[in-house]
C-alpha cells in the first residue's frame, strides 16, 4: 500500500493526476480519457467523505464517451463529451476497490477507497 501512496504522490507532482480538496472534507481528481483510457486508472478516495471525480475526454479515438460507475450503492452513467470536463460527486461508505469503465466495459479504472 505504501508503494501504491507513492507512485501516486508521484503522479500528482509531475501533473498525471490532481487531488485537491476544494472545501473542507471534499476530494477533487481529475481524469483524463486518452486513447489509452482513463488516466490515471487508479485515484484514492476516503470513505465517508465526498468526492469529484473530473472526467474529461480529450480525444475522439476511444469508446470511452461515457464513464458507468455502478455498485451495490452507486448507479451513475455520464456521458463524457470532447474536451469538457464533466463533475462527478459521490460519497463512499465503505473502503475497497470501486471500478468505473467506459459504457461497453473495455476501458476501467479504480476509486481506491480507504
Amino acid at each position: 500500500m505504501r508503494a501504491f501512496t507513492m507512485l501516486f504522490a508521484a503522479l500528482v507532482a509531475s501533473g498525471c493526476a490532481s487531488q485537491t480538496a476544494t472545501t473542507p472534507g471534499t476530494q477533487r481528481v481529475n481524469i483524463q480519457v486518452t486513447e489509452n483510457g482513463f488516466e490515471p486508472a487508479v485515484v484514492s478516495a476516503k470513505a465517508g467523505q465526498p468526492i469529484t471525480l473530473v472526467v474529461t475526454r480529450t480525444t475522439d479515438r476511444t469508446c470511452a464517451t461515457e464513464i458507468v460507475l455502478k455498485d451495490a450503492h452507486l448507479d451513475i452513467h455520464r456521458d463524457l463529451p470532447l474536451n469538457k470536463a464533466v463533475e462527478i460527486t459521490f460519497k463512499p461508505s465503505k473502503t475497497g476497490d470501486l471500478t468505473y469503465a467506459c459504457g461497453m466495459d473495455m476501458f476501467k479504472g479504480i476509486v481506491r477507497v480507504e
